[in-house]
């Protein structure tokens, strides 16, 4: 029987997006995003990119012909493990398929995984040194308070799903996730519950009727929805967005805001303070 992994702390949120240098030139303008390192491949164009002290990796394919149906969307998200040899064993003893095999690092089949290309790497993107040689170094996150968005971190991600039971079972059993809360979100007609994992709140948000959710898992199945950034003022937040000329809408939850993805490369962003 497998056991349950143990993810130490979350290195990046992996994304795909159609347009590689203006999605980057995106992400530093109104976000004020450091590039880190480039990660330049024979099928896609790569970068890591850290917004607000959370790192992504963003991926935009070389051809897009394959990907055009689906279009931009969160890929999955990387996690520090003890070891990625033995991550490998119990994905695999769980009955999961690798999608993408690095052999320092493994992705798990999204099909199996609630939607989500789970990574699994032996060391943390913040050790020193670093196990890349970044173009420039992630900055600490006191300096991120100083953007005009004053961000404080990470709050959560959300994961779409419309099994929440399954997907609550795969979280606490295989992924060692503790229960953090539950709550209602009616403003989405969603129930959402949330874990701890590592350092970070994974959401799981499931739709009960008609909605925003509802439509997100029809148009991409499971999967994850959204990132939700915490700022220090969240009306300081929304003026800044507003000076900008972006539009601001209600979060899932209350206490936010989300920037639609229509004007964000086509992934949700939200803030919450």
């Amino acid at each position: 029987m497998p056991r349950s992994l143990t993810c130490l702390h979350m290195n990046h949120i992996n994304v795909m997006v159609e347009d590689f240098e203006k999605s980057v030139g995106h992400l530093r303008d109104l976000y004020g995003a450091q590039l880190n390192l480039e990660l330049p491949g024979e099928h896609w164009q790569a970068c890591l990119i850290t917004i607000g002290g959370i790192m992504f990796e963003v991926f935009a394919p070389r051809e897009y012909l394959l990907h055009a149906r689906f279009g931009p969307h969160y890929v999955g998200v990387e996690y520090q493990v003890p070891d990625a040899d033995e991550a490998r064993t119990e994905v695999l003893a769980a009955g999961m398929r690798v999608v993408r095999e690095l052999g320092v690092a493994i992705h798990v089949h999204p099909a199996e995984a609630f939607g989500v290309a789970w990574e699994f790497f032996g060391r943390s993107f913040h050790d020193d040194p670093p196990p890349v040689q970044y173009s420039d170094p992630p900055k600490p996150l006191a300096d991120w308070r100083e953007h005009p968005l004053g961000y404080a971190g990470l709050e959560r991600y959300s994961v779409a799903v419309s099994d929440l039971e399954s997907a609550t079972e795969f979280l606490t059993d295989f992924l060692g996730a503790t229960f953090a809360y539950e709550r209602a979100r009616p403003a989405v007609a969603s129930r959402a519950v949330g874990f701890a994992l590592a350092n970070t709140v994974v959401e799981l948000i499931s739709p009960i009727g008609p909605g925003p959710v509802e439509r997100h898992i029809a148009r991409y199945g499971d999967g994850i929805r959204s990132t939700v950034f915490a700022v220090r003022d969240l009306d300081l937040a929304r003026r800044y967005f507003t000076r900008r000329g972006i539009t601001v809408h209600p979060g899932d939850a209350p206490g936010s805001f989300a920037i639609a993805p229509e004007d964000n490369l086509g992934l949700l962003f939200e803030f919450s303070e």
